[in-house]
């Protein structure tokens, strides 16, 4: 009953709307004749010349409009002031109404050619007036319209439908007819709307309103007759039994084909409508022994039917949706079915891309959309989806791969690949079997291989995928296709489209590589097998040839664009599994830091930027070996034998090959790459250095123990010569990675000063031996020394460094020099072992004063000689502290002769200071003066 009240509600309010809308047509109908009789050679142009030359015309263009008269005017009389009177009074006539003068002053010239434009009377203002109020109330989508023109049509559509089937289930409820008949009536109506419908546009209908066009009156009468057919063959069906399954599934095939069919005509809500009702038709019809192979041809005909349709329309979300049922019936199938028929699967899929190759695509090509064609077609990822899903299903899952079913997956994986190389709008394709093929490869590595049994990777730690002798064969044969297929695309599409080259050289190398990987982790041996390095050997020339394939095609040539550089950058990645596969731990670090050479030697032929990155990644590829094996070949195989060891050929032999390698590039391309290079070889070296210390002082073994002060003096010293070395091959050969790296070694060796040698390891807290010997010990070693090198760093980077570093540097200096003099005190006074806990004595806190007082002498003396200003303040600090200790600690501390020892000292310094400052500005002050 609402919905009947609906229905004759939105029947009236559409006569009473459409009504009103005729009355609005009839008005701007009869300003439209006004405006016409406007434009009339008489009204627009009646200057005399303008007379005079359509006097001159014939009789019959009497009755022609302004733009007709326009090329007679312009025999006679200049072009200009008629170009410009005639725009006007366009645009007059636009923008409506008019202002007094305005036309008067568009006609007007100087020298008078033409004379003005009459200006208009009141009555044809105020028709102007109100048509553009009628225009512009036309633009504007009131409530009236929205309700009359959108939604009334919209309900009645829905109401039409209900009704339908409200009627039937009247006559059930009320027994008024037999089922035959309720279904005949209700056949009657859904067919009756057709036709009405078909009657309506055949007879002219057309949408008079401004943005009602979404509310076309005969599509809403087929889309409700479609719904109420679909409506009573399912009910003659699954309700009566009148019909069997066969009947009634061709039935409601036939309905929501030929609905999709009405839609060329109707519109696209129609086509969702039929395609809605197709889709659900399989589900609609239950079966005892349901054929798959009738679910299939049938899904492939509606698929066919929408897809040649959504391209004549171009609609892509229509074809996106038959593309998503098809492979949602397709995944449902294979999950749920009780025996999988293989054969009906592979068929649904290769007709699924037949569908996309030769009809959605395939047609693309021959209306007329050469530029749509060369672009990305994003509802072929729906299909690549799906199709892959379905293929990782058949390799994957037990059920499947166990039956030897994956080669059914592997074809529809080629077929994918096919596809998108015989379709190239279709690129989403190669992305789709790329994804799958690397998911399919990665499940097959046993998880203890990769180390993943604390992950529970798998069932029962498991592979995801069965490995066999069919999942071998398949994955090189993949690998063999994707290389094809990759570089040949690569190669075709170089100049045209450099980012579809660019997919498909990726494609053409990741696929390869993740396949050789997982079947070596898989089935070779993952210490050393020759077996799989010789095909490494084989991706690494097929991708660097390649490669070099791809340049010569490009344009101009040789210019290494991204698809080059994704097949060398294969290659280099080529390599390194090769060199994994063919040698041990201990040469595969050494080669590999040797192979950087390579790529940098090849930029004397080529200019490709990839070449001096791959070089950088040798060097990333060596730092994650010695991260993760910081002895090379293993702890237990490591020689104590000092400095000739695994470790001087595994972290020098880098360091050498990545220096050379930043002097040829700094020859060639230079750029980033070098850089990078220079710092990689300077951090080798470093390294070298390091442990090859590490394992000296720790017997042979570099893996156990705690850093000793010893230890870190010696890092320190190297990290200050490393600056040092730096800087001096800066000024030579001038780099930013070697001024900051130069200013970076200094920064960490103050603060490895900082806290390793004042506060961590400091004897003073951890009472370390200090030796035995009295001059050259371990304070000698670790503060002196360092304090010498900090104090020299300083001094050499002072003209070549930043103020700051080298002031920086010289307070380490400074810091270090007082710390060796106030420690080797404590040692005079307590031996080899210095700690705090120890206690202090008269005479040793009295030396201290003294000392403190000797050392900010001498450090005032230094900062005057070498003009430093760091050096002078840190004297200053130095006998601040000193006086503070005397009149604190000495007062306290000290009796007799010894406290009074220390107040005559501490003044006689700070008199002499006093001292020397004055005769040093006096001094300053008499030279400022003879210069003025």
């Amino acid at each position: 009953m609402f919905f009947s009240l609906i229905a004759i509600a939105a029947v009236i309010a559409l006569f009473v709307i459409v009504s009103r809308q005729q009355n609005r047509i009839a008005l701007v109908e009869r300003e439209l004749g006004v405006l016409r009789g406007l434009v009339q050679p008489e009204a627009s142009l009646p200057a005399p010349k303008a007379d005079a030359v359509a006097e001159g015309a014939p009789k019959e263009a009497g009755g022609a409009s302004a733009i007709d008269a326009a090329p007679a005017v312009q025999e006679t009389a200049p072009s200009e002031p008629i170009a410009a009177t005639t725009g006007t009074a366009e645009a007059e006539v636009v923008a409506g109404p008019w202002k007094e003068g305005e036309g008067a002053a568009a006609g007007a010239t100087e020298a008078g050619k033409v004379e003005p434009v009459p200006e208009l009377s009141a009555e044809t203002k105020a028709t102007f007036t109100r048509s553009a109020a009628t225009e512009k109330a036309a633009r504007q989508t009131d409530v009236e319209t929205a309700l009359g023109t959108r939604w009334a049509v919209w309900v009645g559509g829905i109401a039409l439908a209900l009704g339908g089937l409200f009627l039937i289930r009247y006559t059930i409820e009320a027994g008024i007819f037999g089922p035959g008949v309720r279904l005949a009536m209700a056949g009657i109506l859904g067919l009756a709307l057709i036709a009405s419908a078909e009657f309506i546009r055949r007879t002219g209908f057309k949408v008079p309103v401004q943005g009602a066009t979404g509310a076309f009156i005969p599509s809403i009468l087929t889309g409700a007759g479609a719904f109420i057919l679909f409506g009573t063959v399912y009910a003659a069906h699954g309700i009566y039994g009148f019909i069997g399954p066969a009947t009634a599934f061709a039935l409601l095939g036939v309905i929501g084909v030929a609905t999709i069919g009405a839609s060329l005509v109707h519109g696209l809500a129609l086509a969702g409508i039929g395609l809605i009702g197709a889709m659900v038709t399989p589900a609609l019809i239950a079966s005892q022994a349901p054929n798959p192979w009738a679910l299939f041809v049938y899904l492939a005909i509606v698929l066919a039917a929408t897809a040649a349709i959504a391209r004549i329309r171009d609609w892509k979300a229509l074809v996106a949706a038959a593309f998503a049922g098809t492979g949602i019936w397709t995944i449902l199938y294979m999950v749920d079915g009780p025996d999988v028929n293989l054969a009906a699967v592979l068929f649904i899929s290769l007709a699924t891309l037949a569908v996309l190759a030769f009809v959605w695509l395939g047609l693309l090509l021959h209306i007329g959309r050469d530029d749509a064609a060369r672009g990305f077609d994003w509802p072929s990822i729906v299909p690549g989806f799906f199709i892959a899903l379905s293929a990782l299903g058949l390799s994957v899952d037990p059920a499947f791969a166990s039956a030897g079913d994956a080669l059914h997956g592997a074809v529809l994986l080629a077929a994918l690949v096919a596809v998108a190389l015989y379709r190239p709008p279709a690129l989403p394709l190669v992305f789709a079997a790329g994804i799958a093929t690397v998911l399919i490869y990665l499940g097959i590595i046993p998880p203890a291989t990769i180390g993943a049994n604390a992950l529970d990777v798998g069932l029962d730690a498991q592979p995801l995928a069965a490995s066999d002798t069919l999942t071998f064969r398949i994955g090189i044969a993949l690998g063999l296709v994707f290389l094809a297929a990759g570089f040949w695309a690569a190669r075709r599409f170089a100049v045209t489209a450099p980012r579809r080259a660019a997919c498909w050289a990726a494609w053409g190398v990741i696929a390869p590589l993740v396949v050789l990987l997982a079947l070596w982790l898989t089935f070779g041996d993952i210490d050393r097998d020759l077996g799989y390095a010789l095909p490494a050997l084989l991706l690494v020339l097929a991708f660097a040839v390649g490669g070099e394939w791809i340049a010569r095609a490009e344009e101009p040539p040789l210019t290494g664009g991204p698809a080059v550089s994704l097949a060398l950058g294969g290659a280099g990645l080529a390599g390194l599994l090769m060199l994994h596969m063919a040698f041990g731990s201990g040469w595969t670090t050494v080669l590999l830091g040797t192979a950087a050479i390579i790529p940098a030697l090849a930029t004397r032929w080529r200019s490709y930027p990839v070449l001096g990155w791959i070089a950088v990644g040798a060097a990333v590829a060596v730092l994650g070996r010695v991260a993760f094996d910081p002895t090379i070949v293993g702890a237990a195989f490591l020689s104590r034998t000092p400095v000739f060891n695994w470790l001087l050929l595994g972290y020098g032999m880098p360091a050498l090959a990545f220096g050379f390698a930043a002097w040829q590039l700094a020859r060639t391309t230079s750029g980033r790459p070098r850089l990078a290079m220079e710092a990689a070889s300077a951090l080798f070296a470093l390294l070298t250095i390091a442990m090859l210390v590490r394992h000296a002082m720790h017997g042979g073994v570099i893996d156990t123990g705690t850093v000793t002060l010893a230890e870190q003096a010696i890092y320190t010293l190297i990290a200050l010569g490393a600056g040092a070395i730096l800087v001096a091959i800066d000024m030579r050969s001038p780099s930013s990675v070697l001024r900051y790296g130069s200013m970076a070694a200094g920064v960490v060796s103050a603060g490895l000063i900082a806290v390793q040698h004042f506060v961590v390891l400091n004897p003073l807290l951890t009472d370390e031996s200090t030796g035995a010997i009295p001059v050259f010990n371990l304070l000698f070693l670790a503060y002196l020394l360092p304090a010498i090198a900090a104090g020299a760093l300083a001094l050499y980077v002072r003209d070549k460094r930043p103020r700051w570093y080298a002031a920086m540097l010289a307070l380490v200096a400074a810091l270090l020099a007082f710390a060796y003099a106030t420690l080797s005190v404590r040692r005079l006074f307590k031996g080899e072992f210095i700690a705090l806990w120890s206690g202090l004595g008269q005479l040793e806190t009295y030396t201290y004063s003294a000392l403190w007082l000797v050392i900010g002498v001498a450090l005032l003396t230094a900062g005057v000689w070498l003009k430093s200003q760091v050096l002078r303040i840190a004297s200053a600090v130095l006998i601040a502290v000193a006086v503070v200790k005397v009149f604190l600690f000495d007062m306290s501390e000290l009796e007799g002769v010894l406290r009074a020892l220390s107040f005559i000292g501490l003044g006689a310094v700070l008199i002499g200071i006093g001292l020397f400052y004055q005769r040093l500005l006096t001094r300053a002050a008499r030279e400022a003066k003879e210069v003025s």
